[in-house]
């Protein structure tokens, strides 16, 4: 019998970790208790809070949006500096009673971003991976989420 086993194959849905939870589960960790410990505490697999422990600094510093408790990707500061200058972006448009669309939104976002991306240094392999943000319909959703604007127009 394998007691390192804790994690149980019952359902292939992923179970999704608030980060105050993932917060919890660090502070708990530094005060000495173990990771099996912890995996049969919360009913996680060892794996996961393996995962949480080596992302520790970045879940440490990643302040969420307002709203939102799950965060189930940990997202590069070129992603949030882009956010925060389209939200100022999309604010100053708003008070000018300017229209703004989806399509509006994702290219200014694309450009945001490709002027960021041309500010900050990058090695070859970091630069590869940067530059695949699309401003896709599903990160336009998820943005409207995380910086509740409602007012958009299709």
């Amino acid at each position: 019998m394998d007691r390192k086993k804790v994690c149980k194959k019952s359902s292939a849905k992923k179970k999704m970790m608030s980060i105050e939870l993932k917060r919890e589960i660090i502070e708990k960790h530094e005060q000495g208790v173990r990771v099996v410990d912890l995996s049969r505490q919360y009913g996680r697999c060892t794996s996961m809070i393996c995962s949480v422990l080596k992302w520790k600094e970045s879940i440490k510093s990643v302040t969420p949006a307002k709203g939102l408790t799950i965060i189930s990707k940990l997202r590069t500061t070129l992603h949030e500096n882009m956010e925060k200058l389209l939200m100022v972006w999309v604010t100053e448009k708003q008070l000018q009673g300017d229209t703004l669309t989806q399509t509006i939104i994702c290219e200014k976002a694309r450009a945001i971003y490709g002027d960021l991306l041309k500010q900050t240094p990058q090695t070859s392999i970091d630069e590869a991976s940067e530059e695949s943000f699309k401003a896709s319909r599903g990160w336009f959703e998820n943005f409207k989420k995380r910086s509740g604007i409602h007012f958009v127009e299709w």
